[in-house]
């Protein structure tokens, strides 16, 4: 018969319970270094809150911060990934109408010239985009300005006066 000693049981089993302790405070100590972090930045945001050194008022600006901490605290705010922005800019574009959605894309994805800032009000993409000739349609003239020649005039605009003929007071 294999009898063991009732020590050894006891002897495992304490070793057992102190890796979960040691196991469950290595989680608690990381879990207050990340709470530790959370606060650092949300005090950092109220500092920028109470210098004025944002877009929003004061009362917003806190009131933002505080969702921010929040947020993190329930660990809902991440970075995104790079997938994530691009399927981000994809769905922006395809809410736009068929005809533009090709423009939306190629403008997001590689603009020529970006000028502004979020905190100056906005961000301008310019970008050239080639369209062939035969499918850009006919400009039309801006009130008050002579049509462009072969064009017929606008309705309601009387023809102009034929070279050599006195301007006289017309009736329509």
């Amino acid at each position: 018969m294999n009898v063991r000693p009732m020590h050894t049981k006891r002897l495992a089993a304490t070793l057992c319970a102190a890796g979960l302790m040691l196991a469950a405070g290595a989680a608690h100590a990381a879990d207050a270094i990340g709470r530790a972090a959370i606060q650092s930045q949300y005090e950092q945001d109220v500092a920028k809150c109470k210098s004025g050194n944002t877009n929003q008022d004061r009362a917003t600006c806190m009131r933002e911060a505080g969702a921010a901490r929040d947020e993190a605290n329930r660990q809902n705010l991440k970075e995104g990934s790079a997938d994530q922005h691009q399927q981000n800019m994809v769905d922006r574009c395809n809410r736009l109408p068929a005809a533009s959605r090709q423009d939306c894309l190629t403008q997001m994805s590689s603009p020529t010239n970006v000028r502004g800032s979020v905190q100056g009000g906005g961000v301008l993409r310019e970008t050239v985009i080639q369209v062939p000739a035969g499918t850009v349609p006919p400009a039309t003239t801006a009130p008050g300005m002579a049509p462009a020649p072969g064009m017929a005039p606008a309705p309601a605009m009387a023809p102009a006066p034929a070279t050599g003929t006195m301007n006289a007071p017309m009736r329509q």
